[in-house]
């Protein structure tokens, strides 16, 4: 203890204003890491919301290219309203969808209405010979792919960010300012449902 340099005859506590500057020092550097966490969960939300655009920009692709392709094949396939129906109203609902859930399930059902039409195709070698449906046929495939890659892309982004909420400590300012978890862009893979079981017992 000695005497303080600006009061008459004032004492200086040297020890409790040391405690003082560690006290605040310490605040300052939970402030500042509190900040660091609030602004990656901003940055791993963000990258979730720029992934699903990339998917929806494919989607709306997609479905813009399936009646272009429908009416192609209308012309050889006369006798195929059924088929038509089902994709036009898979259509129909995977344009109306909301929520990444609700859109994975509308479009795996497109997915399967598009696959069982290519298989009625094979019964019509003019219509698989004509340009037109061949190039439409070609940036549907494109599209797919690109979607896959989209979809792999925005599922990763959200792996990123629900693990980031789920830690601790990160959870804790997660909870505080109510980052969410986001939902998987799960699709579900037609082609493995449709290859029959075969048992051997």
């Amino acid at each position: 203890m000695i005497y303080s340099p600006h009061g008459k005859g004032g004492v200086y506590d040297r020890n409790h204003c040391i405690l003082g500057d560690r006290g605040h020092s310490g605040l300052v550097i939970a402030i500042l890491y509190a900040v660091g966490i609030y602004n990656a969960l901003v940055g791993l939300r963000n990258q979730v919301k720029n992934a699903w655009s990339q998917i929806d920009v494919q989607l709306k692709r997609r479905h813009d290219l399936i009646p272009n392709l429908v009416e192609t094949a209308r012309g050889y396939m006369k006798h195929e309203r059924e088929t038509f129906e089902n994709v036009t109203r898979a259509r129909s609902d995977a344009t109306g969808a909301r929520g990444v859930p609700q859109i994975a399930q509308a479009e795996s059902r497109l997915t399967e209405a598009i696959s069982r039409f290519m298989a009625v195709v094979e019964n019509y070698p003019e219509l698989k010979a004509n340009q037109n449906f061949l190039a439409l046929q070609e940036e549907l495939s494109s599209t797919e792919n690109r979607i896959a890659f989209a979809r792999q892309a925005y599922n990763d982004a959200v792996l990123f960010l629900n693990n980031k909420i789920e830690m601790f400590p990160s959870s804790i300012i997660a909870n505080m300012f109510t980052f969410r978890k986001e939902a998987f862009f799960e699709m579900e893979d037609v082609s493995q449902r449709a290859v029959p079981k075969v048992s051997f017992s």
